[in-house]
């Protein structure tokens, strides 16, 4: 079930106030996908940041010039999100995502973000700080796989 205590349970809405996660969930969209289904495509666009709800998905990427969906990077599965880097730099994909069992996930799209800034510019405020902070953390992470590579 979607309520404030599950939308709590994620670093993006850390800090909002009950009414603020019940305007939130005014604009969540929810979809099952089955088993294989491609949720986003590297290279294509994407307007929305997603929840995983319940089930798993795997994360490609592909070189550049290459076909198909290259190599498996990470598994998201309950309480992770993706999508997050599109919202910020409004590019394509960076990555493809699959799922690998039944999911469920709930978005909020580039359009749910700006009628969420109409509305409350501080709720908008403290979902993009939130996602800032969560792409920092990613980076940070990333950076440090790339420290110990280049130390081997």
């Amino acid at each position: 079930m979607i309520d404030n205590d599950f939308l709590a349970s994620y670093s993006m809405f850390g800090g909002l106030e009950d009414w603020e996660l019940d305007l939130v969930q005014s604009f969540l969209k929810t979809r099952l996908y089955e088993s294989g289904s491609t949720i986003l495509s590297q290279g294509e666009q994407n307007s929305a940041v997603y929840f995983i709800v319940s089930g798993e998905v795997a994360v490609f990427r592909r070189s550049e010039g290459k076909s198909g969906l290259g190599h498996q990077i990470a598994t998201l599965t309950v309480g992770d999100s993706f999508g997050e880097m599109e919202l910020i730099e409004i590019n394509n994909c960076a990555a493809s995502i699959v799922t690998t069992v039944p999911t469920q996930l709930v978005s909020l799209s580039n359009a749910h973000f700006y009628q969420i800034s109409v509305t409350s510019l501080r709720t908008y405020t403290m979902l993009i700080l939130n996602l800032a902070r969560d792409i920092s953390r990613r980076l940070r992470a990333a950076d440090e796989l790339l420290a110990l590579i280049n130390v081997h």
